[in-house]
This record gives structure tokens, C-alpha cells and sequence, in this order.
């Protein structure tokens, strides 16, 4: 912001010092001049001499001439601190104004700041429920997989079992074969003799 003429940088402030010591010098100046129309009563009331009047009166004058300047410098002063007062109250509005927006903006930052707080522990609670479900799904298919193992092996068991078995069936077999041939030999070896015994029965009568 620019700065008027014969504004300090010192602010309001100064402007409220230089015042208030201007107006301390009117107060002083009109004293003076009042003091001065009581010498010119007492001159008129009790003969002086005319150097001494024109002395006087030329004082007078002076401090009447400084006293309309002083009178000028406080008028342009008052002037400085209107303008000073005036700039005060933009800057306090805009101050104000600029706070109002301040505090809306962070109680949206506050707002915006739990909402994601809130997403976030949301979502750690879903992935932990997630992470707890793998768990015991890992837990089923490990017990799953533990349970194939078993049938795994006892169908192996099964197998050799059965192999036995089909071992000891084959030989069986094949025993059960070697015996109805030999007892089929012997059927017909028996059946021949007997046969033969017969022929010879006959033809010995």
C-alpha cells in the first residue's frame, strides 16, 4: 500500500504521538498569545513607550502567524490519522475476513483429515478380516491336504494289499490248475486200466 505524504512508516502510532505533541503546542502557543493580550491591557491601562507596543505587537503577530501554521499542521495531521484510521479498519476487516476463510478452510482440512482417518481404519479392518479368512482357509487346506496324505497312503497300503492278494490268488490258480490236471491224468490212466482190465476179462472167455 502506498504510503501518503508525510506518513512514517512508524504506523498509526506516531501519527497518535505527532498529534498529540501538536496539539500540546497550540494548547502552549494560545497560553502565550492570551498572556500577551493581558500585557497589551496593561500597556493600555499604564503608558509604555512606543518601541516597547511595537515589540509586543510584533510578538504577537509572530505567534499569531505560528499559531494558524500550527493550527494548518494539525489539520493536515488530523487528516494523516482519519486516513490512518481508515486504513485500520480495511486491514481489520480484511484481517477478519481473511480469519473467517482461515477457520473454514481448516475445519474442512479437519473434516476431510478424520473422513480419511475413518476410510483408513475401515480398511485396515477389512484387510485384517481379509488376512484372518486366508488364515483359515490356509488352516483348511493345509488339514485338507493333511487328509489326502493319509488316504493317500492308505490307498497305497490298499494297492499292495491287493497285489498280495492277486499274488496269492495267481498262485492258487495256479495250483487249483496243476492238481485238476494231475487228477484229470490220473482219471484217465485209471479209466484205461480199468478199460484194459475189462478187455482182458473178455477175451479170456
Amino acid at each position: 500500500m502506498a504510503t501518503p505524504l508525510g506518513w512514517s512508516q512508524g504506523g498509526s502510532g506516531s501519527v497518535c504521538l505527532a498529534f498529540d505533541q501538536l496539539r500540546d503546542v497550540i494548547e502552549s502557543q494560545e497560553e502565550l498569545i492570551h498572556q500577551l493580550r493581558n500585557v497589551m491591557i496593561l500597556q493600555d491601562e499604564n503608558f509604555v513607550s512606543k518601541e516597547e507596543f511595537q515589540a509586543v505587537e510584533k510578538k504577537l503577530v509572530e505567534e499569531k502567524a505560528a499559531h494558524a501554521k500550527t493550527k494548518v499542521l494539525l489539520a493536515k495531521e488530523e487528516e494523516k490519522l482519519q486516513f490512518a484510521l481508515g486504513e485500520v479498519e480495511v486491514l481489520s476487516k480484511q484481517l477478519e475476513k481473511e480469519k473467517l476463510a482461515f477457520e473454514k478452510a481448516l475445519s474442512n482440512v479437519k473434516s476431510r483429515v478424520l473422513q480419511e482417518s475413518s476410510k483408513k481404519d475401515q480398511l485396515i479392518t477389512k484387510c485384517n478380516e481379509i488376512e484372518s479368512h486366508i488364515i483359515k482357509q490356509e488352516d483348511i487346506l493345509n488339514g485338507k491336504e493333511n487328509e489326502i496324505k493319509e488316504l493317500q497312503q492308505v490307498i497305497c497300503q490298499q494297492k499292495q494289499i491287493f497285489r498280495n492278494h492277486m499274488s496269492d490268488f495267481r498262485i492258487q490258480k495256479q495250483q487249483e490248475n496243476y492238481m485238476a490236471q494231475v487228477l484229470d491224468q490220473k482219471h484217465k490212466k485209471t479209466s484205461g486200466m480199468r478199460q484194459a482190465r475189462r478187455h482182458q476179462r473178455l477175451r479170456e472167455k
